[in-house]
């Protein structure tokens, strides 16, 4: 069985990486920024990159045939810890919007900077999905 690359029409197109990668049941999800359709992090603060990183990554999850109650473990990369806590009220009911009250094993992890110098969050996963809502792409 070797890996398949999942890349939605949806998101930017990748170059040299794949916004998941699928082996068997399991989608192993990318790093996912606040990126939007025109390659651009949006703007709006800590919320919305969060909104937009995570239905990023839903997006992709969504393309392998996941929902979001799959989804084992998340990790949030945060370029500011303190930000990310004044805002965490906000930040969970944007999850509980996109992805209902079911939370996985998750981490959030400070670090300096991420690949755009405007993101301040950078959201990555891995989901289990059930045999009977499995679509690998074609490829």
């Amino acid at each position: 069985m070797h890996p398949i690359p999942v890349n939605p029409a949806a998101l930017p197109a990748p170059s040299g990486y794949s916004h998941g990668t699928l082996a068997g049941n399991t989608l192993y999800l990318g790093g996912q920024t606040a990126l939007d359709a025109d390659m651009r992090i949006v703007e709006g603060g800590i919320v919305e990159q969060f909104r937009q990183a995570f239905g990023n990554l839903l997006t992709t999850l969504r393309e392998a045939g996941g929902r979001p109650e799959d989804l084992v473990t998340v990790t949030i990369y945060l370029t500011d810890i303190p930000d990310y806590q004044a805002h965490g009220r906000e930040i969970g009911r944007v999850w509980r919007e996109l992805a209902g009250p079911v939370y996985p094993a998750m981490a959030g992890i400070g670090c300096t900077a991420l690949w755009q110098p405007e993101a301040l969050i950078e959201i990555l996963g891995v989901a289990v999905i059930p045999d009977d809502r499995l679509r690998p792409p074609a490829g």
